[in-house]
């Protein structure tokens, strides 16, 4: 029997010896070897909601036989406003309309609707987005890009900032507009390389710009000042342009409405949003069309079409995520800002605060989506008792 079962031994031997031969002469077949693993990280940039993520994790690095796979599973873990006296939140108020619009109106909200007190610091562009930055403000309710791509992405890369939405969606730029009536009696006129020939030249040029032709550019202090400066010099226009900064928007605006009432020949920095594009007839000039490359060396391109987003100070979330939860939601658009530019023309004398209260009476159905069921009724009652904001500056 001892050998019976020596035999069949040798036998199962020999069998597994010819498996493993078939097998080292044929191609590697990858198996597959699951394993679970449970991982929890909590993920704080950019949400209101901190985010718990379980992960299942199916190893996928092919080492001769074994294959590995890794698949994440999200949960959203809903994290409560801190108990407590709520402390302010303080708003850039940039120097033009269409953001101090925003600002009151996010004011309002915030205050009738979420219980925080506000307040507001007045200035330009690159010193309210160093305020942002340190904690100065906690929110800009419009950082423009690409005009401050590279300071944007500097911070987000130092988690300095957060990106909480968009404000007014897409809108265009350019620093070389004139007038519709202008083109009509120029068509030779369509094209910033015309700016180059001594007709055009004399056609824009005045006492203070000597032998070139005026550009009322980018205001003081505004991301744009140093953009249209490199446009000008990427286009070879320095000897043919001086360029005039405004103080403020209010002088831009007084600037172009006052050519275009005497019609008169005007060449500058317009934006799609700002007041006078949405009332008067402008053109632009052709320009090469935009790409990263231009943009990122020489400028000697168009703007792309602006991305206007919503910025908060990297604190404000774990303090007031309702109100983030608010901006996230945010959906102020070109559309809805149109129609408050043409009542500011009906009401010249209304203020910012002013338009603030009567876009927030007439357009409930618009803000209610915005902020909670109970947020709505704080909003809508205050608004019944003709309570303005605490924190708006006098105006």
């Amino acid at each position: 029997m001892f050998t019976k079962y020596r035999l069949l031994a040798l036998t199962m031997v020999m069998a597994i010896v010819t498996v493993i031969a078939i097998a080292a002469c044929s191609p590697a077949e990858p198996q597959v070897i699951t394993e679970q693993v449970e991982v929890t990280r909590v993920v704080t940039e950019e949400v209101v909601k901190e985010v718990e993520v379980e992960k299942e994790v199916v190893k996928e690095v092919e080492v001769e036989k074994e294959v590995i796979k890794e698949v994440e599973v999200v949960k959203e873990v809903e994290v409560m406003a801190p108990e407590g006296p709520k402390e302010a939140i303080i708003f850039g108020d940039l120097n033009w309309s269409s953001a101090l619009l925003q600002n009151r109106i996010a004011q309002y909200i915030v205050e009738k609707g979420y219980g925080y007190p506000t307040d507001v610091k007045f200035g330009a562009t690159l010193p309210l987005f160093q305020g942002l930055k340190n904690g100065d403000t906690d929110v800009t309710m419009e950082i423009w890009l690409p005009n401050q791509d590279e300071a944007w992405n500097e911070a987000r890369e130092e988690g300095a900032v957060l990106s909480v939405g968009q404000s007014l969606g897409k809108d265009w730029q350019s620093a070389f507009v004139i007038p519709a009536y202008l083109q009509e009696q120029y068509p030779d006129l369509d094209s910033v390389d015309d700016l180059q020939d001594q007709q055009y030249k004399d056609l824009f040029k005045t006492a203070e710009s000597g032998d070139k032709a005026r550009l009322v550019s980018c205001i003081i202090g505004w991301a744009c000042e140093t953009v249209n400066a490199a446009q000008i010099e990427g286009y070879g226009l320095n000897d043919h342009v001086h360029i005039v900064n405004p103080g403020d928007g209010a002088a831009l605006n007084a600037d172009l409405y006052g050519a275009y009432e005497r019609e008169e020949p005007w060449l500058g920095y317009q934006w799609g949003t700002n007041d006078p594009a949405l009332k008067l007839d402008l053109v632009r000039l052709e320009e090469p069309a935009y790409s990263d490359e231009c943009w990122f060396t020489t400028k000697a391109c168009a703007y792309e079409d602006a991305t206007i987003l919503i910025a908060v100070n990297p604190d404000l979330p774990g303090r007031a995520p309702d109100v983030v939860g608010m901006l996230r939601n945010w959906d102020f658009n070109i559309n809805i800002y149109k129609a408050v530019v043409r009542w500011q023309g009906d009401n010249p004398d209304a203020s910012v605060n002013d338009t603030a209260l009567w876009w927030l009476n007439n357009n409930a159905d618009v803000w209610s989506g915005w902020v909670t069921d109970e947020a709505a009724e704080g909003i809508q009652a205050a608004l019944s008792a003709g309570e303005e904001a605490d924190g708006w500056p006098t105006e």
